[in-house]
């Protein structure tokens, strides 16, 4: 999700999926399984396929061994893991306070990394399996589906679950320079399914998955990706990050959850340093205008540390100088790309505060999918004149960030991506 994103917008996001585009999947769905093979006849000679998730979206696992606890109604010590994310139960006035206290992180100045609080153990369940991304929610509860649309599709097409078709879930809460180990994993996964299916892989990510994806591309020989990879399907990616993550680091945001607060949230919100990472980028951005305002000062993309500073919170400002390098220069892929990006929904480009930063601002709305704005997400055209692989951008009018997933054009794009010669 992205989105961009932050625990409570995806959430929302899916909330507002379920009760009215997912009564619409249904329909849609219905089409799917319909869908024919471009030549009209059985699918076969599948391409693998490998799909990364957005911030926010696979399960987090975690068990405890607390020194101490924030309120008496929280565990202190757990015989084993148990849902963090997605864990309706734990979103609920209280309760959230024991959520917040085992999702943050306390990032080190030192050794410019993050780690758990002491006593607890966060893990990503099912590398390699779908089941962690296709609903956030293991009770599998409609608010919490996300990929499942898609794979229930690549199913029926002839696909199987966590054989040639499998996730690859991380810890979405730390951007690419602290989980080195997960792109390892990931580039195994790649070469040993390419090998046992006979031909190279299809990558499909969403959101934040993208810059995840890029990054991980970028690592890799030319020759690694003519071998291994066919093509990268982008879903609303962010690529010159997102407006709507300054307002969760200054104020917090709660989506419109009426019962969680957002100064409440922020606490935790602030410690994901992918967030600070998904910051607006200057090199597509434009340096004069404001993305916060206030009374006293207005920030624009040059201004991030003063921004830091001035709401209280310059471990962030450490957190963007760590992440903004990664995949700042946008450089190619070096494989083809299928840019899908949903237009028509107003999406906050910008924040008008009255008090800054412990109240609700003003948002400024415009053009994007709700989450990723439109200047971002197109941003992949600049590789049309910088690789000889084919570079394609698809608008999707009308759909949200997390709803285009359910989407029958999206679906029916993917599997034309996927029989295609």
């Amino acid at each position: 999700m992205s989105s961009v994103s932050v625990a409570t917008a995806w959430l929302s996001s899916a909330l507002k999926t379920s009760l009215g585009a997912l009564a619409r999947s249904v329909s849609s769905f219905a089409q799917c399984r319909s869908l024919k093979c471009p030549d009209g006849k059985p699918c076969s000679d599948r391409p693998p396929v490998v799909l990364i998730p957005g911030d926010l979206g696979n399960q987090l696992e975690a068990k405890l061994d607390k020194p101490s606890v924030v309120h008496y109604i929280c565990y202190k010590k757990t015989d084993e893991y148990f849902t963090l994310w997605l864990n309706l139960e734990l979103l609920v006035p209280v309760a959230i306070d024991c959520w917040i206290d085992n999702m943050r992180l306390i990032y080190n100045r030192t050794t410019r990394s993050t780690e758990a609080p002491p006593g607890v153990d966060i893990r990503v369940p099912g590398f390699g399996q779908t089941f962690g991304l296709e609903y956030l929610d293991p009770s599998k509860h409609s608010v919490g589906i996300y990929f499942f649309t898609i794979v229930q599709a690549l199913v029926d097409w002839g696909y199987t679950r966590d054989e040639d078709v499998r996730g690859a879930p991380y810890d979405w809460r730390k951007a690419p320079n602290e989980n080195k180990e997960y792109f390892l994993k990931l580039q195994l996964m790649i070469e040993e399914m390419a090998q046992k299916y006979g031909g190279p892989v299809v990558l499909i990510a969403h959101s934040m998955g993208n810059m995840y994806t890029l990054y991980f591309l970028n690592q890799q020989p030319q020759a690694w990706k003519d071998k291994y990879i066919k093509a990268f399907v982008c879903l609303g990616p962010p690529w010159a990050g997102v407006a709507k993550t300054l307002r969760v680091m200054a104020s917090g945001d709660n989506n419109r959850i009426p019962v969680i607060s957002p100064l409440k949230i922020r606490t935790q919100q602030r410690t994901a340093v992918s967030t600070p990472w998904l910051f607006p980028y200057a090199h597509t951005w434009p340096n004069d205008v404001p993305l916060v305002s206030t009374p006293s000062a207005n920030y624009t993309v040059k201004d991030y540390e003063r921004f830091f500073k001035d709401i209280g919170f310059e471990d962030g400002w450490a957190m963007r100088q760590d992440t903004e390098p990664l995949v700042q220069a946008l450089q190619a892929p070096g494989v083809p790309v299928h840019c899908l990006y949903g237009t028509g929904i107003p999406t906050a480009q910008a924040y008008n505060y009255s008090t800054f930063p412990d109240s609700e601002p003003e948002v400024v709305n415009g053009e994007g999918d709700g989450t990723v704005n439109v200047l971002s997400a197109v941003q992949c055209k600049r590789w049309r004149d910088e690789q000889k692989q084919p570079v394609h951008l698809v608008e999707l009018p009308g759909n949200e960030h997390v709803a285009m997933l359910l989407n029958i054009t999206t679906v029916a794009y993917i599997k034309n991506v996927l029989f295609s010669p």
